[in-house]
């Protein structure tokens, strides 16, 4: 089999971070999105993989390189515009070849990786297709998938006003050679895009087998702050961790933190799950749970919570809590004298922040 990954999106919902990073590279628990889809594959014995690239095509090649460092090769598919998943599908066919292929979103954080999805895909050579689902709250948001009675899949309804299911299609799929007959027959949707589904309900209409997956674990599409601060509490929650860095005699860090190597605490308390990264000073300062900072931050008299705070970045003698916050590249965050506020931020790489 080969792998597929699709990191061709912009993450206008995440701006203003991604006006300066591809979404699929901004951080979870210190290690790109995007690198982890990469070893989530890998981790299934798959060692070819192509990634599906667009406007930020340099950026992520730099970033990920030719793939050895994760024990892959990586082939980079340029789509020349964002025509859907189907679209990407198609121009990736040279890659693929005949091969039997696990397409995968980029942006996509999920519970225990892909392998067992790989091992029920690869024991059932008949089946053409497979879906992974999952079971959400508000269906009408998701497309949505309707079974036959022997769990087949029956019928894709893109966020359908009332739901037949309340199963979503996470955004992982395996495919066999017959998904470029799909992809070749239909048309573009309203919106100009070759959707994924339209090309799954081809191949059920046209008798291939498609079968669902029903993944029972968490599943989040990191397209949003929220998500993002949500699949980072998670992926902390499933960390070992380890202690590389310096903690000296005055700091409190309890047993689920990460202190990466190059990184100092100074008379600080940290509470887990968290993570500090290479090189990161905190002093004087609090860092509660559900927090990643990366490397080579500084944090002097300060406390966060639930908070991501990537590279570069200083955040000094603030006054009240940081939570809740995303906070970009080489960011400043410093004190001006004013009564405490509660902060919520979305801060873009090089902003410089005065708190009145």
């Amino acid at each position: 089999m080969k792998g597929l990954i699709l990191s061709g999106g912009k993450g206008t919902r995440l701006y203003p971070l991604t006006y300066t990073r591809a979404k699929q590279l901004i951080p979870v628990a210190n290690k790109p999105i995007l690198f982890r889809v990469i070893e989530s594959i890998r981790d299934a014995n798959i060692t070819e993989i192509g990634i599906v690239t667009g406007d930020t095509a340099p950026e992520i090649e730099a970033a990920v390189g030719d793939g050895s460092k994760f024990g892959v090769h990586i082939t980079y598919i340029p789509q020349g515009a964002p025509l859907g998943l189907a679209h990407a599908v198609k121009v990736s066919q040279p890659f693929l070849g005949a091969d039997r292929f696990v397409m995968f979103l980029g942006d996509n954080v999920i519970q225990g990786g892909i392998s067992p999805l790989i091992a029920d895909f690869a024991h059932h050579p008949e089946w053409n297709s497979q879906i992974v689902l999952t079971r959400v709250e508000r269906p009408e948001q998701y497309g949505v998938a309707k079974l036959h009675a022997d769990g087949r899949i029956e019928q894709l309804i893109e966020k359908p006003q009332t739901p037949p299911s309340d199963l979503a299609l996470v955004g992982i799929y395996m495919f066999d050679h017959h998904i470029f007959e799909a992809t070749d027959a239909i048309k573009p949707s309203r919106r100009g895009e070759l959707e994924i589904t339209d090309a799954i309900q081809w191949m059920v209409d046209h008798g291939y087998s498609v079968f669902p997956h029903v993944h029972t674990g968490w599943w989040i599409d990191t397209g949003r702050p929220d998500d993002m601060l949500n699949a980072n509490s998670l992926v902390l929650d499933e960390l070992v961790p380890t202690i590389a860095g310096k903690v000296d005699a005055q700091s409190k860090v309890d047993q689920r933190v990460t202190i990466e190597a190059g990184a100092e605490v100074i008379n600080s308390i940290i509470r887990g799950p968290a993570i500090i990264g290479e090189g990161t000073k905190i002093i004087n300062s609090y860092v509660g749970p559900f927090t990643s900072i990366y490397s080579q931050v500084l944090i002097e008299n300060c406390e966060i919570e639930q908070s991501i705070v990537l590279e570069n970045s200083v955040l000094r003698d603030i006054p009240t809590r940081i939570q809740s916050s995303l906070i970009g590249r080489s960011v400043e965050v410093v004190h001006h004298p004013a009564r405490p506020k509660t902060l919520k931020l979305t801060l873009g790489d090089h902003s410089k922040l005065g708190l009145l």
